[in-house]
Parts: C-alpha cells; sequence; structure tokens
C-alpha cells in the first residue's frame, strides 16, 4: 500500500514541544509558560481566573476546543484543592455558555485524560478539554483523508471570544 504525503511543517513546533517537555516537564509544560506570560494573545488565552487559565487548543478536534487549567502544575484531581476544583468548575460552567453564545453548538464534549495511557498529551498539567459540537461535524475527510478540517482560524475565533468575554466581565 502506498501513501501521499501530506506536508503540515506547522506541527513540528508541537512535535519538538512534546519531545522537550519530557526533558522538564514543569519548565516546559506550555500552560505554565502562558500562565506566566503576559502575551495573552499570541498564546491565545481567552480566560483567567484566581486559580485557572483557559486557552485555544492550537490543535483542536473542533471549531472552539478550549483547555481549562488550574493555575498550578499539578497532575490529578486528588492533588486540587477545593478552591482549586471549584473555580475550575466555574470556569467550565463560563466558558461552556460563552461558546454557546458565540458559536452556538449543539452539544459539548467536556472531559479530563488523566495520565499518558489515557491519551493526556501533557500528563503533568491537570486540564480539561471542552469540545463544541455539531450535528454533522464529522464527514468524509478524516475517515477517508485522515484529515480534520476546522473551519475557522485560530485568530478569528480568539477574537471572538476575547471579544464576548470582555462584555461579560463588564
Amino acid at each position: 500500500m502506498s501513501y501521499d504525503q501530506l506536508w503540515a511543517p506547522w506541527r513540528l513546533s508541537y512535535i519538538a514541544d512534546a519531545t522537550d517537555s519530557k526533558k522538564n516537564e514543569e519548565t516546559d509544560c506550555f500552560l505554565c509558560r502562558y500562565r506566566d506570560s503576559d502575551a495573552d494573545a499570541e498564546n491565545f488565552v481567552v480566560a483567567r481566573s484566581q486559580r485557572s487559565i483557559t486557552v485555544l487548543n492550537r490543535y483542536p478536534y473542533n471549531n472552539g476546543h478550549l483547555l481549562i487549567a488550574p493555575l498550578e502544575h499539578k497532575a490529578s484531581l486528588a492533588e486540587l484543592d477545593d478552591d482549586e476544583a471549584l473555580d475550575s468548575l466555574r470556569e467550565l460552567k463560563r466558558m461552556s455558555a460563552l461558546l454557546q453564545r458565540v458559536l452556538s453548538p449543539e452539544g459539548f464534549n467536556i472531559g479530563l485524560n488523566l495520565g499518558q495511557v489515557a491519551g493526556a498529551g501533557l500528563p503533568g498539567h491537570l486540564h480539561w478539554h471542552v469540545v463544541p459540537r455539531w450535528s454533522g461535524d464529522t464527514n468524509f475527510m478524516p475517515v477517508l483523508g485522515s484529515i480534520k478540517v476546522i473551519p475557522q482560524s485560530l485568530e478569528s475565533l480568539y477574537g471572538l471570544l476575547r471579544s464576548a468575554c470582555d462584555e461579560c466581565d463588564s
């Protein structure tokens, strides 16, 4: 069987980040870097709360895919104190409502991948995935072409979400 090449040079940074993060997990954690940076637009940081950070997933499963993480580098639910757990749940609720208002999805997949064997790409820093879903958001492309089509750029979506967030906060 012969395969066609699909050149995806933008994925190199993801692969390099994944390899480098194994060397020094916390100092190379992108969520910790984003937490410590004030370059929110560059890092697609949608919101910050007292104990959590919400970012657009750079490699989304679907348009609007968010990651919500505690500010502290913790790998499991058991490590969260009650305030961190409650803050994260409040952000899940707030961001789901924001996505509903801005993108009008018909549903959501919300979940955690705890541990590398469970699919966690960043096993050292717990984070929730919030993935908006629509009827028909799957098609033949992933099946036949092994390609997922995301209909909106991260920059465009970030602008919409930040504007909507600013309206809610004021």
